[in-house]
C-alpha cells in the first residue's frame, strides 16, 4: 500500500471544522502532602499551559499534518477567547468563522500532578444558538463552502451542533459531494442522518444504537444499526484498548490497537477523525484510512495531554 503517497497529498487539502471550540488549560505541578483542611492533595504548581481543545483540537491535528483548516463556531467576549484566537493565529488556523456570543468561552482546566490528572473543572454555556447567531454561521459557511475539501463536525454538546446545522451542511455539500465526518455526542444521533461517517466510541455507539455492547456480535449489531438508521457511508467505532471497528455496508473490519503504552486518551478521538478524513479525501479507501488513523491514535495516547501527531510519526509507525 502506498501510504506515503496518501499522506503526501494531505498538504493540498483544506478542511472545515465546525463545532464546539474550547480552551484547554493545564496546571502542572507535584504532590507531596495532603491538605490539613480536607483529605485532598496539595498541588505545588510549577507551570501552566494553554492549548486548543474540542473542535479546535481537530483543526490543530489537521494543520500538524500539513493540511489547511478553518474553524466555525462561537466564543465568548472574554480573555479566554483572546487566548484561543492567539493560539489559532500561531497555528495558522483560520478563525474568521468564529462568532462572539453572550456566553463564556468554554474552558477545561486540568490539574496534573506527578503525571496524573488530579481534578478538572469547566467553565461553559450549553445553550443552542439563537436564530441570529445561527444565521451568521449559515451565511459564512454558504459563502465559503467551495473552498473546502471535506467537513468535520466536532460535537461536544455545547450548543453549536443541532439539527439545523447538519441539514445545512448536507444541503450545501451536495453540489461538491463533500465528505462530512461527525464526532458524535449521545443525544444528538438523530441529527446526523445523511452525513458521510460518524466516529463514536464504544459507549456512545451503545447508547446511540440502544444495544448493550458486550462482545463482538453486539458490537457488530450496534455498528450496523447505526449505519443503516443514519444512512451513513461508514461508521467507525473506537473501542479503546481493543482498537477500532469499521462498518461500510460491504465489510466489517476489526482493527487491533497499535498503542504500545497508554498515558492519556484526551483528544484521541480528535486525532482519529482528522487523520481518517484527510486520508480518505487524499486517495485512501476506507479500510486504509482506518488503518492510518489507528496508527495515529496509537501514537497520540502515548503522550500526556491534548496532543497531535505528524506525518513522520505516522509513517514511522506504519512501516516499523
Amino acid at each position: 500500500m502506498d501510504y506515503k503517497g496518501i499522506l503526501d497529498n494531505f498538504k493540498d487539502k483544506h478542511i472545515l471544522v465546525i463545532g464546539d471550540m474550547m480552551l484547554d488549560h493545564f496546571i502542572w505541578g507535584s504532590v507531596s502532602r495532603i491538605s490539613p483542611e480536607a483529605p485532598v492533595p496539595v498541588v505545588d504548581v510549577a507551570t501552566e499551559s494553554f492549548l486548543v481543545g474540542g473542535a479546535g483540537n481537530v483543526a490543530h491535528n489537521i494543520v500538524a499534518l500539513g493540511a489547511k483548516a478553518s474553524v466555525v463556531g462561537v466564543i465568548g467576549d472574554d480573555s479566554s477567547a483572546k487566548q484561543l484566537l492567539r493560539i489559532f493565529n500561531e497555528k495558522n488556523i483560520s478563525s474568521e468563522g468564529l462568532f462572539i456570543d453572550d456566553r463564556p468561552t468554554t474552558v477545561k482546566t486540568r490539574v496534573i500532578a506527578n503525571h496524573q490528572q488530579v481534578v478538572r473543572f469547566d467553565r461553559e454555556g450549553r445553550e443552542y444558538l439563537d436564530n441570529s447567531l445561527f444565521n451568521k454561521i449559515s451565511r459564512y459557511i454558504s459563502s465559503n463552502i467551495d473552498s473546502y475539501d471535506a467537513i468535520i463536525v466536532s460535537d461536544y454538546n455545547k450548543g453549536v451542533v443541532d439539527r439545523r446545522l447538519i441539514k445545512l451542511l448536507i444541503k450545501l455539500s451536495q453540489s461538491k459531494s463533500h465528505f462530512i465526518a461527525v464526532d458524535p455526542k449521545v443525544g444528538h444521533f438523530p441529527f446526523y442522518k445523511g452525513v458521510s461517517m460518524i466516529t463514536p466510541n464504544k459507549k456512545e455507539a451503545a447508547l446511540g444504537s440502544n444495544i448493550d455492547i458486550t462482545d463482538k456480535d453486539s458490537l457488530e449489531a450496534a455498528g450496523e444499526r447505526l449505519r443503516k438508521s443514519l444512512q451513513c457511508k461508514a461508521v467507525l467505532i473506537t473501542t479503546g484498548e481493543s482498537g477500532m471497528s469499521l462498518f461500510t455496508g460491504e465489510t466489517i473490519d476489526h482493527i487491533p490497537t497499535m498503542a504500545q503504552v497508554v498515558y492519556d486518551v484526551t483528544g484521541a478521538g480528535d486525532t482519529v477523525i482528522s487523520v481518517f478524513t484527510l486520508s480518505y479525501i487524499s486517495g485512501a479507501v476506507m479500510q486504509q484510512a482506518a488503518n492510518i488513523s489507528n496508527h495515529a491514535a496509537g501514537i497520540v495516547v502515548g503522550k500526556l495531554g491534548t496532543a497531535t501527531v505528524t506525518i513522520d510519526d505516522i509513517l514511522k509507525s506504519l512501516y516499523s
